[in-house]
């Protein structure tokens, strides 16, 4: 699942992938006092070309989610040959960190995804490398493309995993991505502040290793969603046990959430 990136999106079609007015903020406060909020953090992003090892974090890093709809009645060797490949690319000098495989579960999306791609990159650039590499286009083209009809990518630049030490995380993790359609016309302090909100998520439930959110740089790949959080539980239970749901729901009455998509899925060594 690799970032199905600015190449892949041109497979999907003939062409290459090239995968205001302000809301009072008292109008978020059901939501907003669930949690105390974090300022997000403005380090500046680094560059390496190098792959860094899973105790050593970047000042700022690039996250790339990709989701993908395999067709129904795919013969699972097809599967299995895609989401092996996907994770070879871990072998790219550009990426961080890769893993690619099936979503435990998919709430609220108007798409029933299937399939899921997380990458870390330690720059814009770094990501880009990553999706014009030959094998990756390579991948997507005869891997991807003709077993999947609908595929979204995300990515969003985090700043040092809020409290994580690890790029990597740990087997049996369990991830929960959450994809937020914001309401026109937010002012950006609003944004920031649903930002904060999400960081601040870490210090008020348990069982949360680190907490990655941030604003979509990517939205011609993204559906409408402009808002990204991704956290990694340490384990299923613990995942469980957090009701996001409700807490999206708060989002919504206070009129600023147009819908929003609930992912999940289990890390595997």
């Amino acid at each position: 699942m690799t970032m199905l990136c600015l190449k892949a999106a041109s497979l999907l079609s003939t062409k290459q992938f090239y995968l205001h007015s302000p809301v009072p903020k008292h109008q978020f406060n059901p939501f907003f006092s669930s949690f105390k909020p974090k300022k997000p953090s403005s380090a500046s992003a680094s560059r390496s070309q190098i792959r860094m090892s899973s105790s050593s974090t970047p000042p700022q890093t690039i996250e790339h989610i990709v989701l993908f709809k395999v067709k129904e009645n795919t013969d699972p060797t097809q599967i299995n040959t895609m989401i092996n490949s996907l994770n070879r690319l871990i072998s790219l000098d550009s990426v961080l960190h890769l893993t690619a495989g099936a979503l435990y579960r998919t709430k609220s999306s108007p798409i029933p995804f299937t399939h899921v791609l997380h990458s870390r990159y330690s720059s814009k650039e770094n990501l880009s490398a990553y999706a014009l590499h030959p094998t990756h286009v390579q991948v997507v083209k005869e891997s991807v493309l003709p077993i999947c009809n609908d595929i979204m990518a995300v990515d969003w630049v985090t700043g040092g995993l809020n409290g994580g030490d690890s790029l990597v995380p740990p087997s049996g993790s369990a991830i929960r991505l959450t994809f937020l359609k914001l309401k026109e016309g937010l002012a950006d302090e609003v944004k920031d502040e649903i930002l904060g909100v999400i960081q601040g998520i870490k210090d008020t439930f348990g069982g949360i290793d680190h907490i990655s959110c941030g604003e979509n740089f990517s939205p011609a790949r993204a559906k409408g969603y402009s808002i990204a959080s991704l956290a990694v539980f340490r384990g299923l239970s613990e995942l469980e046990a957090v009701d996001s749901e409700k807490e999206l729901a708060n989002l919504e009455k206070a009129k600023a959430l147009r819908s929003y998509v609930v992912l999940g899925w289990i890390e595997v060594p």
